[in-house]
């Protein structure tokens, strides 16, 4: 299986292959890469972050 493609399971061919045009990164993300900023959230070092959306998106929700 290719990354992510467990996710992808019921979403319409059309939409997947439309996806990576709607990313400015171009693909879709990987688990380890939303993994570095959910770990700094779950951290002390985001002690003093409240209220904050942090959208884990490749640039698609700028």
């Amino acid at each position: 299986q290719r990354d992510g493609e467990e996710i992808a399971l019921g979403v319409p061919d059309q939409a997947r292959q439309m996806a990576p045009l709607l990313i400015p990164l171009g693909r879709p993300g990987t688990p380890e890469e939303a993994a570095g900023p959910m770990l700094f959230l779950a951290s002390p070092l985001s002690n003093y972050v409240s209220g904050h959306v942090l959208e884990i998106t490749g640039g698609r929700a700028i």
